[in-house]
Protein backbone atom coordinates (compact mmCIF):
# COMPACT_ATOMS: atom_id res chain seq x y z
CA UNK A 1 0.00 0.00 0.00
CA UNK A 2 1.33 3.53 -0.36
CA UNK A 3 1.78 6.52 1.57
CA UNK A 4 -1.05 8.31 0.24
CA UNK A 5 -3.39 5.00 0.35
CA UNK A 6 -2.19 4.33 4.33
CA UNK A 7 -3.15 7.97 5.03
CA UNK A 8 -6.23 8.04 3.07
CA UNK A 9 -6.93 4.58 5.71
CA UNK A 10 -5.83 6.19 8.54
CA UNK A 11 -8.25 9.45 8.16
CA UNK A 12 -11.38 7.46 6.90
CA UNK A 13 -11.17 4.89 10.39
CA UNK A 14 -13.71 5.63 12.70
CA UNK A 15 -12.44 8.42 15.54
CA UNK A 16 -14.19 5.77 17.70
CA UNK A 17 -14.41 2.23 17.14
CA UNK A 18 -17.36 0.85 18.27
CA UNK A 19 -15.39 -2.43 19.93
CA UNK A 20 -12.58 -0.79 21.45
CA UNK A 21 -13.22 2.56 22.49
CA UNK A 22 -17.03 2.60 22.71
CA UNK A 23 -17.69 -0.85 24.22
CA UNK A 24 -13.95 -0.91 25.39
CA UNK A 25 -13.53 2.24 27.45
CA UNK A 26 -15.98 4.55 26.64
CA UNK A 27 -19.31 2.57 27.98
CA UNK A 28 -17.52 1.16 31.01
CA UNK A 29 -16.78 4.68 32.36
CA UNK A 30 -20.37 5.93 32.32
CA UNK A 31 -21.78 3.44 33.91
CA UNK A 32 -19.52 3.25 36.50
CA UNK A 33 -19.07 6.85 37.25
CA UNK A 34 -22.66 6.88 37.45
CA UNK A 35 -22.60 4.66 40.46
CA UNK A 36 -19.95 6.88 42.03
CA UNK A 37 -22.53 10.18 41.32
CA UNK A 38 -24.87 8.05 42.96
CA UNK A 39 -22.82 7.68 46.07
CA UNK A 40 -21.14 11.12 46.41
CA UNK A 41 -24.11 13.11 47.52
CA UNK A 42 -25.25 10.61 50.57
CA UNK A 43 -21.97 9.31 51.87
CA UNK A 44 -21.65 12.18 54.68
CA UNK A 45 -25.28 11.31 55.03
CA UNK A 46 -24.85 7.89 55.68
CA UNK A 47 -21.94 8.54 58.03
CA UNK A 48 -23.98 10.77 60.57
CA UNK A 49 -26.84 8.11 60.26
CA UNK A 50 -24.06 6.09 61.66
CA UNK A 51 -23.31 7.77 64.56
CA UNK A 52 -20.26 9.86 62.63
CA UNK A 53 -19.74 13.75 64.05
CA UNK A 54 -19.86 16.12 61.46
CA UNK A 55 -16.03 15.78 61.72
CA UNK A 56 -15.36 11.94 61.11
CA UNK A 57 -18.25 12.53 58.21
CA UNK A 58 -16.03 15.13 56.50
CA UNK A 59 -12.83 12.46 57.41
CA UNK A 60 -15.00 9.38 55.93
CA UNK A 61 -15.84 11.42 52.52
CA UNK A 62 -12.12 12.26 52.28
CA UNK A 63 -11.18 7.96 52.36
CA UNK A 64 -12.60 8.09 48.46
CA UNK A 65 -9.68 10.55 47.16
CA UNK A 66 -7.31 9.21 49.87
CA UNK A 67 -7.81 6.00 48.03
CA UNK A 68 -6.78 7.03 44.82
CA UNK A 69 -3.51 9.20 46.31
CA UNK A 70 -2.63 5.71 48.48
CA UNK A 71 -2.81 3.21 45.23
CA UNK A 72 -2.27 5.47 42.29
CA UNK A 73 1.43 3.82 42.20
CA UNK A 74 0.39 0.47 43.02
CA UNK A 75 -1.50 0.83 39.73
CA UNK A 76 0.99 1.12 37.31
CA UNK A 77 2.70 -1.96 38.82
CA UNK A 78 -0.41 -4.08 38.53
CA UNK A 79 -1.45 -2.77 35.17
CA UNK A 80 1.92 -3.73 33.82
CA UNK A 81 1.70 -7.25 35.76
CA UNK A 82 -1.46 -8.25 34.41
CA UNK A 83 -2.33 -5.89 31.66
CA UNK A 84 -4.83 -2.93 31.28
CA UNK A 85 -7.81 -4.84 30.27
CA UNK A 86 -7.41 -7.01 33.27
CA UNK A 87 -6.51 -4.58 35.52
CA UNK A 88 -9.97 -2.97 34.85
CA UNK A 89 -12.08 -6.36 35.55
CA UNK A 90 -10.30 -6.59 38.35
CA UNK A 91 -10.78 -2.81 39.87
CA UNK A 92 -14.76 -3.18 38.59
CA UNK A 93 -14.99 -6.17 40.92
CA UNK A 94 -13.26 -4.42 43.89
CA UNK A 95 -15.40 -1.56 43.08
CA UNK A 96 -18.38 -4.14 43.15
CA UNK A 97 -17.28 -5.30 46.69
CA UNK A 98 -16.97 -1.97 48.06
CA UNK A 99 -20.58 -1.01 47.09
CA UNK A 100 -21.96 -4.32 48.21
CA UNK A 101 -20.01 -3.49 51.61
CA UNK A 102 -21.81 0.02 52.60
CA UNK A 103 -24.34 -1.66 51.36
CA UNK A 104 -25.29 -4.76 53.78
CA UNK A 105 -23.33 -3.01 56.83
CA UNK A 106 -24.52 -1.14 59.23
CA UNK A 107 -21.34 -0.25 61.01
CA UNK A 108 -18.95 2.96 60.35
CA UNK A 109 -16.44 0.75 59.31
CA UNK A 110 -17.93 -0.70 56.68
CA UNK A 111 -18.70 2.71 55.30
CA UNK A 112 -15.12 3.92 55.49
CA UNK A 113 -13.45 0.72 54.55
CA UNK A 114 -16.15 0.60 51.26
CA UNK A 115 -15.53 4.01 49.95
CA UNK A 116 -11.43 3.73 50.63
CA UNK A 117 -11.41 0.49 48.56
CA UNK A 118 -13.68 2.29 46.06
CA UNK A 119 -10.64 5.17 46.19
CA UNK A 120 -8.83 2.26 45.67
CA UNK A 121 -10.40 0.69 42.28
CA UNK A 122 -11.02 4.02 41.20
CA UNK A 123 -7.05 4.64 40.73
CA UNK A 124 -6.55 1.54 39.28
CA UNK A 125 -9.61 1.43 36.84
CA UNK A 126 -8.55 5.26 35.62
CA UNK A 127 -4.93 4.49 35.27
CA UNK A 128 -5.52 1.06 32.98
CA UNK A 129 -8.30 3.07 30.92
CA UNK A 130 -6.33 5.33 30.20
CA UNK A 131 -3.15 3.67 29.32
CA UNK A 132 -5.61 0.94 27.06
CA UNK A 133 -7.11 4.27 25.12
CA UNK A 134 -3.36 5.72 24.63
CA UNK A 135 -1.44 2.32 23.39
CA UNK A 136 -4.92 1.78 20.69
CA UNK A 137 -5.35 5.26 19.80
CA UNK A 138 -3.27 7.27 16.91
CA UNK A 139 -1.43 10.45 18.33
CA UNK A 140 -2.95 12.58 15.82
CA UNK A 141 -6.52 11.70 17.52
CA UNK A 142 -5.46 11.17 20.98
CA UNK A 143 -7.13 14.63 22.12
CA UNK A 144 -9.86 13.63 20.97
CA UNK A 145 -10.36 10.42 22.65
CA UNK A 146 -8.94 11.46 25.58
CA UNK A 147 -10.99 14.08 25.79
CA UNK A 148 -14.24 12.48 25.25
CA UNK A 149 -13.40 10.12 27.80
CA UNK A 150 -13.38 13.29 30.14
CA UNK A 151 -16.94 14.00 28.98
CA UNK A 152 -17.94 10.89 29.58
CA UNK A 153 -16.38 10.71 33.17
CA UNK A 154 -18.56 14.30 33.53
CA UNK A 155 -21.74 12.72 32.15
CA UNK A 156 -21.59 9.77 34.67
CA UNK A 157 -20.86 12.32 37.76
CA UNK A 158 -23.92 14.51 36.78
CA UNK A 159 -26.21 11.87 35.88
CA UNK A 160 -25.68 9.50 38.86
CA UNK A 161 -27.21 11.76 41.63
CA UNK A 162 -30.01 12.57 40.19
CA UNK A 163 -30.18 8.17 39.53
CA UNK A 164 -29.02 7.82 43.34
CA UNK A 165 -32.28 10.54 43.76
CA UNK A 166 -34.82 8.02 42.13
CA UNK A 167 -33.74 4.86 43.54
CA UNK A 168 -33.45 6.76 47.20
CA UNK A 169 -36.72 7.86 46.92
CA UNK A 170 -38.16 4.33 45.63
CA UNK A 171 -36.30 3.01 48.50
CA UNK A 172 -34.11 4.34 51.25
CA UNK A 173 -30.42 5.85 51.19
CA UNK A 174 -28.98 2.40 51.17
CA UNK A 175 -30.48 1.75 47.68
CA UNK A 176 -27.66 4.52 46.13
CA UNK A 177 -25.22 2.07 46.98
CA UNK A 178 -26.66 -0.58 45.80
CA UNK A 179 -27.43 1.53 42.46
CA UNK A 180 -23.91 1.51 42.58
CA UNK A 181 -23.20 -2.11 42.79
CA UNK A 182 -24.90 -2.57 39.81
CA UNK A 183 -23.47 -0.15 37.99
CA UNK A 184 -19.75 -1.36 38.49
CA UNK A 185 -21.15 -4.98 38.03
CA UNK A 186 -22.25 -3.73 34.28
CA UNK A 187 -18.59 -2.17 33.47
CA UNK A 188 -17.07 -5.07 35.07
CA UNK A 189 -19.62 -7.41 32.31
CA UNK A 190 -19.06 -4.93 29.55
CA UNK A 191 -15.24 -5.19 29.70
CA UNK A 192 -15.28 -9.06 29.75
CA UNK A 193 -17.33 -9.53 26.62
CA UNK A 194 -15.31 -6.81 24.82
CA UNK A 195 -12.50 -8.61 23.17
CA UNK A 196 -9.82 -6.30 22.89
CA UNK A 197 -8.18 -5.33 19.31
CA UNK A 198 -4.71 -4.60 21.34
CA UNK A 199 -4.87 -5.35 25.26
CA UNK A 200 -2.59 -3.02 26.50
CA UNK A 201 0.65 -4.43 25.94
CA UNK A 202 -0.44 -8.18 26.46
CA UNK A 203 0.86 -10.39 24.39
CA UNK A 204 -1.83 -12.39 21.77
CA UNK A 205 -2.55 -15.73 22.61
CA UNK A 206 -4.24 -18.03 25.45
CA UNK A 207 -1.91 -17.04 28.08
CA UNK A 208 -2.63 -13.36 28.22
CA UNK A 209 1.43 -12.62 29.80
CA UNK A 210 2.49 -9.03 29.76
CA UNK A 211 5.15 -8.43 27.52
CA UNK A 212 6.00 -5.00 29.32
CA UNK A 213 9.60 -4.38 30.38
CA UNK A 214 9.39 -4.73 34.73
CA UNK A 215 10.44 -1.36 35.83
CA UNK A 216 10.13 -0.50 38.96
CA UNK A 217 8.26 2.78 40.27
CA UNK A 218 11.41 4.36 41.56
CA UNK A 219 13.28 3.50 38.49
CA UNK A 220 10.78 5.53 36.12
CA UNK A 221 10.78 8.45 38.83
CA UNK A 222 14.44 8.49 38.81
CA UNK A 223 14.70 8.48 35.08
CA UNK A 224 11.93 11.25 34.63
CA UNK A 225 12.52 13.10 37.52
CA UNK A 226 13.30 16.10 35.29
CA UNK A 227 9.66 15.82 34.17
CA UNK A 228 8.12 14.80 36.81
CA UNK A 229 9.58 18.16 38.61
CA UNK A 230 8.54 20.35 36.00
CA UNK A 231 5.73 19.42 34.17
CA UNK A 232 4.68 17.34 36.92
CA UNK A 233 4.49 20.18 38.91
CA UNK A 234 2.41 21.68 36.36
CA UNK A 235 -0.19 18.97 36.47
CA UNK A 236 -0.53 19.34 40.06
CA UNK A 237 -1.32 22.79 39.68
CA UNK A 238 -4.28 22.43 37.41
CA UNK A 239 -5.58 19.91 39.37
CA UNK A 240 -5.03 21.78 42.51
CA UNK A 241 -7.52 24.62 41.12
CA UNK A 242 -9.96 21.97 39.66
CA UNK A 243 -10.58 20.60 43.18
CA UNK A 244 -10.88 23.95 44.18
CA UNK A 245 -13.74 24.40 41.72
CA UNK A 246 -15.31 21.41 43.49
CA UNK A 247 -15.76 23.16 46.46
CA UNK A 248 -16.09 26.48 46.08
CA UNK A 249 -19.40 26.90 44.88
CA UNK A 250 -20.54 25.12 47.67
CA UNK A 251 -18.49 27.09 50.05
CA UNK A 252 -19.55 30.44 49.28
CA UNK A 253 -23.19 29.66 48.72
CA UNK A 254 -23.02 28.67 52.44
CA UNK A 255 -21.02 32.13 53.18
CA UNK A 256 -24.33 33.58 51.76
CA UNK A 257 -26.88 31.38 53.72
CA UNK A 258 -27.80 30.34 50.33
CA UNK A 259 -30.48 27.14 50.55
CA UNK A 260 -28.93 23.96 49.81
CA UNK A 261 -31.76 23.80 46.35
CA UNK A 262 -30.26 27.13 45.10
CA UNK A 263 -26.51 25.93 45.45
CA UNK A 264 -27.45 22.65 44.18
CA UNK A 265 -29.12 24.42 40.66
CA UNK A 266 -25.91 26.90 40.27
CA UNK A 267 -23.73 23.96 40.57
CA UNK A 268 -25.83 22.08 38.29
CA UNK A 269 -25.69 24.78 35.78
CA UNK A 270 -21.88 24.81 36.11
CA UNK A 271 -21.40 21.14 35.56
CA UNK A 272 -24.22 21.48 32.72
CA UNK A 273 -21.53 23.96 30.84
CA UNK A 274 -18.54 21.58 31.80
CA UNK A 275 -19.77 19.18 29.81
CA UNK A 276 -20.75 20.66 26.49
CA UNK A 277 -17.17 21.84 25.76
CA UNK A 278 -15.04 18.08 25.85
CA UNK A 279 -14.84 17.29 21.83
CA UNK A 280 -14.28 20.63 20.45
CA UNK A 281 -11.84 20.93 23.41
CA UNK A 282 -9.91 17.66 21.87
CA UNK A 283 -10.82 18.62 18.03
CA UNK A 284 -8.50 21.91 19.18
CA UNK A 285 -5.85 20.27 20.72
CA UNK A 286 -5.43 17.62 18.11
CA UNK A 287 -5.69 20.74 15.05
CA UNK A 288 -3.92 23.07 16.93
CA UNK A 289 -1.80 21.91 19.96
CA UNK A 290 -2.54 21.43 23.84
CA UNK A 291 -1.88 24.55 24.77
CA UNK A 292 -4.16 26.29 22.66
CA UNK A 293 -6.75 24.77 24.82
CA UNK A 294 -4.55 24.38 28.66
CA UNK A 295 -3.58 28.49 28.63
CA UNK A 296 -7.43 29.74 27.76
CA UNK A 297 -8.81 26.87 30.26
CA UNK A 298 -6.57 28.25 33.28
CA UNK A 299 -7.03 31.58 32.58
CA UNK A 300 -10.64 31.66 32.43
CA UNK A 301 -10.77 29.46 35.87
CA UNK A 302 -8.18 31.83 37.68
CA UNK A 303 -10.92 35.14 36.48
CA UNK A 304 -13.55 32.69 37.73
CA UNK A 305 -12.25 32.23 41.31
CA UNK A 306 -10.88 35.27 41.61
CA UNK A 307 -14.60 36.95 41.48
CA UNK A 308 -16.49 34.54 43.03
CA UNK A 309 -15.50 36.65 46.72
CA UNK A 310 -17.30 39.70 44.71
CA UNK A 311 -20.72 37.68 43.73
CA UNK A 312 -22.75 38.51 46.92
CA UNK A 313 -26.24 37.49 45.32
CA UNK A 314 -27.39 34.05 43.84
CA UNK A 315 -27.82 35.72 40.28
CA UNK A 316 -23.56 36.89 40.58
CA UNK A 317 -22.66 33.27 42.17
CA UNK A 318 -24.32 31.76 39.25
CA UNK A 319 -22.94 34.08 36.55
CA UNK A 320 -19.44 32.95 38.19
CA UNK A 321 -20.16 29.31 38.29
CA UNK A 322 -21.05 29.26 34.85
CA UNK A 323 -17.86 30.73 33.62
CA UNK A 324 -15.99 27.98 36.01
CA UNK A 325 -17.50 25.29 34.01
CA UNK A 326 -16.81 26.58 30.87
CA UNK A 327 -13.33 27.31 31.50
CA UNK A 328 -13.32 23.43 32.87
CA UNK A 329 -15.05 22.33 30.10
CA UNK A 330 -12.23 24.38 27.79
CA UNK A 331 -9.70 21.60 29.08
CA UNK A 332 -11.69 18.58 29.08
CA UNK A 333 -9.00 15.63 28.60
CA UNK A 334 -5.78 17.99 29.04
CA UNK A 335 -4.06 16.39 31.67
CA UNK A 336 -4.77 12.40 30.39
CA UNK A 337 -3.57 13.86 26.82
CA UNK A 338 -0.63 15.35 28.30
CA UNK A 339 0.45 11.92 30.10
CA UNK A 340 -0.41 9.93 26.73
CA UNK A 341 2.07 12.35 25.13
CA UNK A 342 5.05 12.38 27.17
CA UNK A 343 4.46 8.71 28.47
CA UNK A 344 7.34 6.23 27.16
CA UNK A 345 5.57 3.39 25.52
CA UNK A 346 7.63 0.77 27.06
CA UNK A 347 6.63 1.69 30.64
CA UNK A 348 3.73 3.39 30.22
CA UNK A 349 1.33 2.06 33.09
CA UNK A 350 4.22 2.90 35.52
CA UNK A 351 4.61 6.18 34.02
CA UNK A 352 1.29 7.04 34.03
CA UNK A 353 0.62 5.96 37.79
CA UNK A 354 3.41 8.85 38.68
CA UNK A 355 1.57 11.16 36.70
CA UNK A 356 -1.87 10.13 38.14
CA UNK A 357 -0.32 10.70 41.51
CA UNK A 358 0.88 14.23 41.34
CA UNK A 359 -2.79 14.87 39.75
CA UNK A 360 -4.92 13.19 42.52
CA UNK A 361 -2.90 15.29 44.74
CA UNK A 362 -3.64 18.16 43.45
CA UNK A 363 -7.01 17.28 43.90
CA UNK A 364 -6.82 17.06 47.19
CA UNK A 365 -4.68 19.92 47.63
CA UNK A 366 -7.24 22.64 45.83
CA UNK A 367 -9.86 21.83 48.79
CA UNK A 368 -7.29 22.10 51.85
CA UNK A 369 -5.97 25.80 50.24
CA UNK A 370 -9.99 26.53 50.92
CA UNK A 371 -10.01 25.35 53.77
CA UNK A 372 -7.24 27.14 55.41
CA UNK A 373 -8.18 30.48 54.60
CA UNK A 374 -11.34 29.37 56.02
CA UNK A 375 -10.11 28.14 59.26
CA UNK A 376 -7.80 31.69 59.38
CA UNK A 377 -11.17 33.59 59.10
CA UNK A 378 -11.13 34.40 55.34
CA UNK A 379 -12.78 32.13 53.36
CA UNK A 380 -12.12 35.26 50.33
CA UNK A 381 -8.63 34.63 50.88
CA UNK A 382 -8.37 30.65 50.06
CA UNK A 383 -10.44 31.75 47.01
CA UNK A 384 -7.85 33.88 45.93
CA UNK A 385 -4.72 31.72 46.82
CA UNK A 386 -6.60 29.12 44.68
CA UNK A 387 -6.70 31.86 41.87
CA UNK A 388 -3.20 32.47 42.38
CA UNK A 389 -2.56 28.76 41.92
CA UNK A 390 -4.59 28.88 38.14
CA UNK A 391 -2.18 31.79 37.10
CA UNK A 392 0.99 30.01 38.09
CA UNK A 393 -0.41 26.74 36.51
CA UNK A 394 -0.55 28.51 33.16
CA UNK A 395 2.79 30.10 33.45
CA UNK A 396 4.30 26.70 34.42
CA UNK A 397 2.37 25.04 31.04
CA UNK A 398 3.62 27.88 28.90
CA UNK A 399 7.08 27.17 30.55
CA UNK A 400 7.38 23.72 30.35
CA UNK A 401 4.66 22.04 27.75
CA UNK A 402 6.41 22.62 24.77
CA UNK A 403 10.04 21.50 25.98
CA UNK A 404 8.30 17.88 26.72
CA UNK A 405 5.14 17.70 24.07
CA UNK A 406 5.99 18.92 20.40
CA UNK A 407 2.45 18.37 19.61
CA UNK A 408 1.48 21.55 22.19
CA UNK A 409 2.25 24.79 22.22
CA UNK A 410 1.61 27.93 20.69
CA UNK A 411 4.01 29.11 18.00
CA UNK A 412 2.81 26.80 15.17
CA UNK A 413 5.47 24.08 15.87
CA UNK A 414 2.89 21.41 16.93
CA UNK A 415 0.82 21.61 13.84
CA UNK A 416 4.56 21.30 11.39
CA UNK A 417 4.87 17.88 14.05
CA UNK A 418 1.72 16.68 12.82
CA UNK A 419 2.29 17.11 9.31
CA UNK A 420 5.63 15.67 9.29
CA UNK A 421 3.93 12.54 11.44
CA UNK A 422 1.44 12.40 8.68
CA UNK A 423 3.77 12.39 5.71
CA UNK A 424 5.81 9.47 7.30
CA UNK A 425 2.69 7.53 7.42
Amino acid sequence: MTRSATTRATDDAPLFPLRSVVLGAFVPTLVLEIGVGAMLPVVAVTATGRGASLTVAGLVTALLPLGKILFDLPAGSLATRLGDRTAMLLAGGVAVVAFSTVALTSALWGLAAGVLALGASSAVFNLARQSYLTEITPPLRRARVLSTLAGVHRIGLFIGPFAGAAVIAATSVRGAFWLGAVCALLAVAVVAVVPPERDGGEAPGRTGRVTRPRASIAQVAREHRRLFATLGVAILLIAAVRGARQTVIPLWGEHLGLDAEVTSVIFGISGALDMLLFYPAGKVMDRFGRLWVAVPSMLTMALALALVPVAHTPAALAVVAALLGIGNGMGSGIVMTLGADVAPADVRPTFLSVWRLFQDTGDALGPLVLAAGAALGSLAAGIWAAAALGGASTAALVRWVPRYSPLADLTGRGRRRRDADRARV
